[in-house]
């Protein structure tokens, strides 16, 4: 009897031991985001590592392909699960589900100042819904031959513009839901649609390494940019409708920028941002309240989201999103947040933190 007390003596630190091992690791998982400052001369200076994060429920039970911001307080998302789903990331609230695609949700647009908006899939078509209507869609737009990978509104609301993998672009009445334009260029694989605030102007990206600008009366091409080396898989439009920026993929740091153009008379390339080592995925022009000087934000494959200089191209922060698989689509959701859709871990919710300079870290994913 003596003896047995004595080998439970000597086993049970070696049990609370473990049992400490596991808890720990739990909470260093939620501590494992990584994150680089960076000097303008693109030294890293210090590497910091980020706080804890809440996990909310997830939007999603698979990738998330896309997300968007509906207003300050919910965003729209998308994914191979097929389901559009509203989330109130203050909260971590699923607000509303809806489903009526057979396939994975491509493309998301928000009608401006309104509670509607747009989602287009691999089945070949696109739905409006309405979040305060009932589940069903209010409307549906099929006229594509292959997978819709474009998709924006006109700034009045009135029109939207849809591309495809069949190398065309339709532009649809949101009223009446008929086609009022069709184009076709060949090879003109689209990956990617911004409609030009206040301009009836729609940018373009394609896989054919072009960005084209097409002026929506008539729906011609305004204006093809310079053809780059790589794919150019994502574009976005300044808020003043002057500049513009497209993303091309990439592998291994060749191609893998985001390139920032002028929209007005020359039309020429003002910037390159290099630094990601895969597809730059998404961009977007952050608020010009967040720092002293403009600047953006792109996700990659790579896991990164980098906040850069708009002017002299500096990488200004790199936020190192471990475990999450590439990262696909990029959305302010405030003045200080952004929201990161990603291959593996869902939505991450991101903010600009000041507190040692211009920093971003993640607070929350769902």
């Amino acid at each position: 009897m003596l003896l047995l007390r004595c080998q439970l003596k000597r086993a049970l630190p070696q049990q609370v031991l473990c049992g400490s091992c596991a808890v720990m690791g739990k909470l260093q998982s939620k501590l494992k985001h990584s994150t680089y400052k960076y000097r303008p001369d693109g030294i890293i200076e210090e590497r910091i590592q980020t706080k804890a994060f809440q996990e909310y429920s997830p939007a999603h039970v698979d990738t998330v392909s896309v997300v968007a911001a509906l207003n300050s307080d919910l965003c729209v998302s998308g994914g191979k699960d097929k389901a559009v789903v509203v989330y109130n990331w203050k909260t971590g609230n699923v607000v509303k589900r809806f489903r009526g695609h057979d396939r994975e949700i491509t493309k998301i647009a928000c009608v401006p100042k309104s509670n509607q908006f747009f989602s287009a899939s691999r089945d070949r078509t696109v739905m409006m819904w309405d979040l305060h209507g009932s589940s069903q869609p209010r409307q549906q737009f099929s006229g594509h031959a292959m997978v819709v990978t474009g998709l924006a509104v006109s700034p009045d609301s009135s029109q939207l513009c849809t591309g495809s993998r069949d190398n065309t672009l339709l532009l649809w009445d949101v009223g009446t839901g008929r086609c009022v334009e069709r184009a076709s260029v060949s090879r003109n694989l689209v990956t990617h649609l911004c409609w030009v605030p206040r301009e009836p102007y729609i940018l373009q990206t394609s896989e054919d390494k072009t960005i084209r600008l097409w002026d929506s009366r008539g729906l011609q091409v305004a204006h093809i940019f310079p053809i780059k080396q790589h794919i150019q898989t994502y574009c976005e439009v300044s808020e003043d409708g002057h500049k513009c920026i497209s993303c091309s993929s990439g592998f291994g740091g060749e191609g893998c920028e985001a390139t920032l153009w002028d929209l007005r008379q020359t039309r020429n390339r003002i910037c390159e941002y290099k630094g990601h080592f895969q597809t730059v995925a998404s961009c977007v022009f952050l608020p010009r309240a967040l720092a002293l000087m403009p600047v953006i934000a792109t996700s990659s494959h790579d896991c990164n989201v980098k906040i850069w200089n708009q002017d002299t191209g500096a990488c200004l922060f790199t936020l190192s999103l471990d475990g999450s698989g590439p990262l696909t689509s990029l959305a302010i959701g405030d003045t200080i947040s952004l929201l990161c859709a990603s291959f593996s871990r869902g939505i991450h919710l991101l903010r600009v933190d000041h507190s040692q300079g211009l920093q971003l870290r993640e607070v929350a994913a769902f």
